[in-house]
Order: structure tokens, then sequence, then C-alpha cells
């Protein structure tokens, strides 16, 4: 019989268009469609008729401990000055083995916001940076 327990999130893996990277929390996977809502004055019954409107996807949020690695920052910090990079990024679940049980693809995603880490002396916490990203769509491949 097969394993009906749903997948724990804290073990999973991401892909930046070719480059793997660690992050401690990733937030805002979320998609919709908006309504657009149309009546004509003759139409029976008179309530409106409801038709898919524009899709829309939140920016999604990558949060991780400051390390030596600058790499999220180097692809952030050309947008400022020049040059938007878009990437397609992969997020994997992987189970408690360690194999991949679940991938969402992250399509045509740029960066839009950086936010270093906030520094307090009365503090033992590790210090987090955050990278978030704009993009035109997510899929789940797998």
């Amino acid at each position: 019989m097969a394993n009906t327990y749903p997948f724990t999130r804290f073990k999973y893996k991401v892909d930046f268009g070719g480059s793997e990277a660690g992050f401690s929390e990733i937030t805002g996977f979320d998609a919709s469609i908006d309504v657009v809502e149309y009546r004509e004055g003759n139409m029976t019954p008179p309530t409106p008729i409801k038709l898919p409107g524009l899709r829309k996807y939140s920016n999604i949020v990558f949060k991780w401990g400051l390390t030596a690695s600058k790499a999220a920052y180097d692809w952030m910090s050309p947008s400022f000055e020049k040059d938007i990079t878009r990437k397609t990024v992969s997020v994997t679940l992987l189970n408690e083995n360690g194999d991949e049980v679940a991938t969402w693809q992250i399509v045509q995603a740029w960066p839009i916001k950086y936010t270093g880490p906030e520094f307090n002396a009365t503090s033992s916490e590790v210090a987090i940076e955050q990278l978030e990203l704009a993009h035109e769509g997510l899929t789940r491949t797998k």
C-alpha cells in the first residue's frame, strides 16, 4: 500500500536557472484569475454572466541566512542599473529520503526587491536577506 501521508515542507531545493541555492523560507505561491461580470439589459434571468479575466501571480519572496555568497544580490543588482535578467526558477520539494516529490516552475522571474539584514547588537538571531521576484507564471510540473 502506498504512503498516503502528506509531505512535509521543510526539505526543498531551488534552482535559479542552472545554479542551486538554499533558502530558509519561500512565500508567495499564489495564482488567481479575475472574474469579469457582464450583463446586457435584456438578458434573462437578470443576473450577470461571469467570464475569466486576467491571470495574476503574487510575487515570491525568498529568505536566507546571510553568508559570504552574493549570488542572489549579484542577480538583482544589474536590474537596478540597466538590464533585467529573467530566469526560470524551479522549487522542488523533497521527501524524507531526499527524493523529488513535487516541482514548481516560476516562469520569467526577475528580482524586484532586495532586503538586507537587520542589525541588533542585543540579539543572537541569524542575519536574514530577502529577494522578491516578480514573474509571469507559476506551474506545477511534478
